[in-house]
């Protein structure tokens, strides 16, 4: 028995690429919806006539009669797409046995090929989404698996099925999530190729981000929360009561199909964890993506503004510079070369300069060699206004200097009230210690959108009660320390624009030294 080889089984996608391919697609496309239908086998005259019922059932733009499909199965089954069976099931007679009458099928290279093309064309086409949905799903089949942790034997059928529904889900949104950024990229990089519609597709997608961020936040970090929640030990019970559930379906000849199937279990559980929880070594990818996405909006709004420059007819330098290149190009001799420089730069010879006597003397007692270069010689010290006018001296009265000194002043004065009301903002909020939230008493608007800015930060990390966390303002000037307590008590804090309430923490808040502001880190940088 002979192999075939690797070249012959590509000649099953040269119909890709021959003449008339769009016709031979048109033919294998056809044979792959019979097989969908559960029909094996196709007559010349079954797929002519699929071909006259479908959309676009006419390649190229002209008529496909049935010896022109006829030419294309039997060109299709020398390539190895197709295999050809004789016909006997309509043969009445000797001349009708005589004459050549096929059914054709797909062959297993030629079934291979057509579902290779349409994956790529999938592939190509997806452009993904960002499924907020994803984590809600998420979170709840991980209440299923917290509620199957507790129980004292775990019901295998609905642990393996929270199982398996979060790694499905888990896939799609991690997926989903890389194809979008993905195509967000495309989308800017081609930008240029329909002005109209990105503006018009930006309003909409930024939104969309936007959207997509606030609810990631939120998620991330309760999700974050219950899988620090579930105890390893509790989780692996769970993953090898799933993976005994699937060992029955394993064929005969796999050994350990048990311990196969928890490996690959504790691998998914894995990856779930790395993508929702991080480390000082390797950020959380749900960080990454939530970063990336807030790039992708900056870079959109980037594009924006670059459009909008277009649009208003402002130069841009860099067109500007590769247009005169060509010019120098194309001049037709080295003078023409010279007097365009100086007609594009303005820089004419100096024979305007004047010299007096006291530089002649000054040269005739220590000459200056020809060979001296320009930046070691001794100046000529020329008025600026030579230069542009020709004279030494301006004509008419000298203008007067605007004096701005009380402008600067009371641009000092904002600058300092600013400064003052910021650090007395960040004086208020300071503690000597550990306090609860609740005692922090009446706060200013000033100091409010402080403490609302270093809570934003905290609440942006998971939280469990009983353990800190630790966050800074934006500007890295004051950090704070968070701890939930979990009781079920809650604060509220008084302030010039209403109360805000929510759970009781211990928190403490200092100023943070400039020498002690946290540096970005190499997994921070390399996630930009």
């Amino acid at each position: 028995m002979t192999r075939r080889t690797a070249p012959a089984h590509r000649e099953v996608f040269k119909h890709v690429t021959a003449e008339h391919a769009e016709r031979y697609r048109a033919v294998m496309g056809c044979f792959a919806a019979a097989k969908q239908r559960f029909v094996v086998h196709l007559r010349p005259e079954d797929v002519h006539a699929a071909l006259a019922d479908r959309d676009g059932g006419q390649p190229e733009g002209e008529a496909l009669t049935l010896e022109a499909v006829s030419a294309a199965l039997d060109q299709l089954r020398a390539w190895g797409n197709l295999r050809a069976d004789p016909d006997t099931a309509r043969v009445t007679s000797v001349e009708d046995f005589n004459r050549a009458r096929y059914l054709y099928q797909l062959t297993p290279a030629g079934e291979a090929a057509e579902e290779a093309l349409a994956a790529y064309d999938a592939a190509l086409g997806r452009r993904g989404a960002l499924q907020a949905v994803a984590l809600a799903d998420i979170r709840a089949r991980l209440g299923e698996l917290a509620h199957e942790a507790r129980a004292a034997q775990p019901d295998p059928g609905r642990t393996r099925q929270a199982l398996r529904d979060l790694v499905v889900v888990f896939d799609g949104l991690a997926d989903n999530a890389q194809a979008f950024m993905a195509s967000l990229q495309r989308t800017i990089d081609l930008h240029d190729a329909d002005v109209e519609a990105f503006l018009a597709y930006k309003e909409q997608l930024v939104a969309y981000v936007e959207r997509f961020v606030g609810e990631l936040v939120t998620a991330s970090a309760a999700i974050a929360t219950m899988l620090d929640d579930l105890d390893a030990a509790a989780v692996d019970r769970l993953l090898l009561v799933a993976a005994e559930a699937e060992a029955p379906d394993a064929s005969p000849d796999e050994p350990d199909p048990v311990a196969v199937r928890l490996a690959a279990w504790r691998d998914r559980w894995r990856g779930l964890r790395q993508w929702f929880i991080g480390s000082e070594a390797a950020p959380a990818q749900s960080q990454l993506l939530r970063r990336r996405a807030r790039q992708a909006i900056t870079a959109l709004l980037g594009v924006v503004t670059e459009l909008a420059e277009r649009s208003s007819g402002r130069s841009d330098r860099a067109a500007d510079f590769r247009e005169l290149a060509r010019w120098f190009a194309q001049a037709p001799s080295e003078a023409d070369g010279h007097r365009l420089w100086r007609a594009a730069f303005g820089l004419a010879s100096a024979r305007h300069l004047t010299v007096d006597a006291d530089t002649l003397a000054a040269r005739a007692e220590a000459p200056v060699a020809n060979a001296t270069r320009w930046r070691d010689a001794p100046p000529v010290r020329v008025s600026p206004r030579l230069r542009a006018t020709g004279r030494y001296e301006r004509r008419g009265r000298p203008q007067r200097i605007t004096d701005r000194s009380d402008a600067r002043r009371a641009l000092a004065e904002r600058i300092a009230a600013e400064s003052a009301q910021a650090e007395a903002a960040r004086a208020r909020l300071a503690t000597d210690g550990p306090v609860w939230l609740s005692d922090l008493g009446h706060l200013d608007r000033t100091a409010f959108a402080l403490l609302l800015d270093l809570l934003g930060e905290a609440l942006a990390q998971p939280l469990t009660p009983g353990r800190a966390v630790e966050a800074t303002t934006a500007d890295g000037n004051l950090a704070i320390r968070l701890t939930p307590c979990g009781d079920g008590r809650r604060a509220t804090i008084p302030t010039e624009s209403g109360e805000l309430h929510g759970p009781e923490c211990e928190v403490a808040i200092q100023p943070v030294a400039p020498g002690a502001r946290a540096q970005p880190t190499a997994a921070d940088e390399g996630a930009g």
